[in-house]
């Protein structure tokens, strides 16, 4: 990059920075936004990765909600993780969180075994302290931010959150499971909305229910469609695997496949997924007009969390699932560089498909880059959402937003520097993708100062 165009990157950045926003995919909990403590942002799951990556010995998650770490989890894994830092520090991941060290708290020293204890009561201190929270999300324009309903904890938050459900997840696979799609079906049956399945599978917690008859598969996703809070949330989120077969499947088929269950491998897993995906599509199609089906797409099984995978026959089949249900509203959040421009493709020539933010796998500068630039060029900006964080706390919606408008900013810079957008027009396209999108394709909505 020249002297001259990273002196406009910046100024593009400088103006990026004062554009309203909405963060559209988190798993920020209600009465809870900001981090418990040092683990949150040292240990957040993508950095957890990058230390497993290193050689620390543990590679899962911490407790998750609705639990909670305790103190000496927390710092048991602190304790073991801080040797490996320096081998992290190339990674963007750990710039996010020295990014939110220094920007937030202040904090400017490498951390180590001798002063990590100084910085996790300076975040615990404010971990209760909602003016905190919402001073973070004021500090980037973020004018409301999406989550999940089982987190929304009574609704203490509502002024500044809006709410997905993310329930059963039909089309994810789990690590050596095959009967994911019944289970996950059985788990909701008869019951209301709650917190989804973790990835990575696991023992399985017992259902009130269980599936023997396809008499009992249409009731249990008949239930699942009239039991969506429609009036509560924008959109339902779920995860669609790569390794599943997507395709039409006949009842005969299905019955068959539930007889062998017992015996179930990738064939019958690819039954089940298919048969309840298109059932619960053609109920949720009946609410078209009251909420929009989110999808993940590209991050798959490993025994702790995911590898970026996707196969060119997936994203056919999407193609032909979506155009067999015109009127519901489909967004892509994706995790597979490779796969951006096939997407794009689709989502010119499918009016229900729109593509959303960088996830997971694709959460990396370059390649946040690459996809900013193969979006604005392949599609209008009603049709892309420029931003979320996935963020379980309000400290790592501060980190990836600074991250994801720092690439934005070198991509419009080079765009004004070949002569493709003005400055003006440059801002007028990111307010679009940032501020204005997320309204008209999901239903985001501002807060009211009044509100919060």
């Amino acid at each position: 990059m020249s002297v001259e165009n990273s002196t406009l990157a910046n100024e593009v950045e400088e103006a990026l920075a004062e554009l309203p926003m909405f963060d559209v995919h988190t798993h920020l909990v209600g009465g809870h936004l900001g981090a418990r403590g040092l683990h949150d942002v040292l240990l957040y799951h993508m950095v957890v990765s990058d230390l497993y990556a290193a050689g620390c010995p543990s590679g899962a998650r911490l407790t998750q909600y609705p639990g909670w770490p305790t103190h000496e989890e927390a710092h048991q894994r602190l304790t073991e993780a801080i040797p490996y830092l320096p081998l992290i520090r190339n990674t963007s991941c750990f710039w996010g969180a020295r990014l939110i060290l220094r920007d937030l708290y202040d904090w400017h020293e490498p951390i180590t075994l001798d002063n990590w204890q100084r910085a996790d009561a300076m975040i615990r201190d404010r971990a209760d302290d909602r003016t905190w929270w919402y001073s973070v999300l004021d500090r980037l324009h973020i004018q409301r931010t999406c989550t999940e309903s089982a987190r929304r904890e009574g609704g203490v938050d509502d002024a500044r959150l809006q709410y997905s459900t993310e329930w059963s997840f039909f089309t994810r696979c789990q690590w050596g499971e095959f009967d994911t799609a019944l289970y996950e079906l059985e788990r909701a049956w008869g019951r209301k909305p709650e917190a989804a399945t973790p990835i990575g599978g696991g023992q399985r917690a017992p259902t009130d229910r269980t599936i023997h008859s396809l008499d009992d598969v249409r009731a249990a996703v008949a239930h699942y469609v009239d039991n969506l809070p429609y009036d509560l949330i924008v959109s339902t989120a779920t995860g669609v695997s790569t390794d599943i077969d997507y395709r039409l499947v006949s009842d005969a088929e299905m019955a068959a496949a539930l007889s062998r269950r017992a015996q179930a491998g990738p064939t019958e897993r690819d039954i089940y997924a298919s048969y309840i995906n298109e059932l619960f599509l053609t109920g949720l199609e009946q609410h078209a007009e009251r909420i929009v089906y989110q999808f993940s797409l590209g991050a798959e099984p490993l025994p702790f969390e995911t590898g970026s995978r996707l196969t060119q026959r997936t994203i056919g089949q999407l193609g032909e699932i979506m155009a067999r249900h015109p009127r519901l509203r489909f967004e892509c959040f994706l995790s597979s560089r490779h796969a951006n421009q096939s997407l794009c493709t689709l989502a010119r020539e499918l009016p229900n498909l729109s593509l959303v933010g960088y996830w997971w796998h694709n959460f990396f500068p370059d390649v946040i880059r690459q996809v900013i630039a193969e979006r604005l060029d392949m599609l209008p900006v009603n049709k892309q959402v420029g931003f979320f964080s996935d963020a379980y706390c309000v400290e790592w919606t501060y980190g990836k937003a600074v991250l994801a408008r720092k690439q934005m900013a070198r991509v419009l810079a080079d765009k004004i520097e070949l002569g493709q957008y003005t400055r003006d027009d440059a801002l007028a396209i990111a307010k679009a993708i940032l501020f204005e999108t997320p309204q008209t394709a999901l239903g985001m909505a501002p807060f009211t100062a009044e509100a919060s």
